[in-house]
């Protein structure tokens, strides 16, 4: 480990952070202004601020020998740098360009929060070393971000639906796109956040089997994760087979996503698992 690289490291994301906070600040001017120069140079912003983030995480990973998911600030940094990363690939796969208004602020407030938990490391350093483990945690939070992007498609989805309801045209109404642009941007997210998030537990048993030798312990983590999926699996299946759409989806997104923050957070600070290790 060298001071320099260290140093390099830290730079990197507090660079990053800073363009985090200006395409926040961008996207709140989009909202009021509706200019498109506005929206392009926060987009732009916000890809700055991911290229550099992704170059601290690789310099923290070639410093210390390992990728940096050791604790509860560094795993916060990856899940922003996930959602970075989703919500520049929606933006241009849904041509969303709103959904930057809740993306960015989201993502700042990780990092944020990333920076001001305090440091600290686990001792067993060689767990994060194995390859199922890197693809566990990669893949856990590239789902999580996309469905996290999902419950903000149905938030702004109520937001629109209550304004055509009550027959008001302000704010949002004339900001916001259609109903039918929001509900397909969120099950497009859905769908590919559920895939992830599927690969993500697949990769995650193998690495516990390779870890504590079994594939399942019954650990809260474990059972609080398998009742997630199995919750996004029933709004799918709702969706396809009984044509839940709009409203109700938007609705249950946004409880799905209430129930991943408790598994990602709530779980091992309010119930403990062996997870515990990595969010300390």
């Amino acid at each position: 480990m060298t001071t320099q690289g260290v140093e390099n490291a830290a730079m990197l994301l507090y660079f990053a952070a800073f363009l985090y906070f200006t395409s926040t600040t961008g996207y709140i001017l989009f909202l009021f202004k509706q200019k498109e120069k506005i929206e392009k140079y926060a987009l732009v912003s916000a890809a700055a601020g991911g290229i550099l983030h992704f170059l601290s995480i690789v310099t923290d990973t070639v410093v210390n020998g390992r990728v940096p998911a050791d604790n509860m600030g560094q795993n916060l940094s990856i899940a922003g740098l996930a959602l970075c990363a989703a919500f520049i690939y929606f933006r241009f796969r849904s041509k969303l360009k709103i959904l930057g208004v809740f993306a960015t602020p989201l993502i700042s407030l990780i990092i944020a929060s990333s920076l001001a938990v305090p440091a600290s490391s686990v001792k067993d350093i060689t767990a994060v070393r194995n390859i199922w483990l890197i693809s566990h945690i990669s893949l856990i939070f590239l789902g999580e971000a996309a469905l996290a992007l999902a419950c903000g498609a149905g938030i702004l989805y109520l937001i629109q639906e209550k304004g055509i309801k009550g027959k008001k045209t302000g704010f949002f109404f004339k900001r916001l796109p259609s109903l039918d642009l929001l509900d397909n941007t969120s099950y497009l997210c859905i769908i590919t956040g559920f895939t992830m998030l599927t690969f993500g537990l697949v990769t995650g048993f193998i690495y516990a089997k390779s870890a504590w030798g079994n594939f399942w312990s019954g650990d809260p983590k474990e059972i609080w994760s398998i009742a997630t999926w199995l919750f996004y699996a029933a709004l799918l299946h709702c969706r396809l087979v009984s044509g839940w759409q709009g409203k109700k989806s938007a609705i249950m997104t946004i409880i799905g996503f209430a129930a991943l923050l408790f598994t990602f957070l709530g779980v091992n600070l309010l119930i403990g698992s062996h997870h515990q290790i990595f969010t300390k």
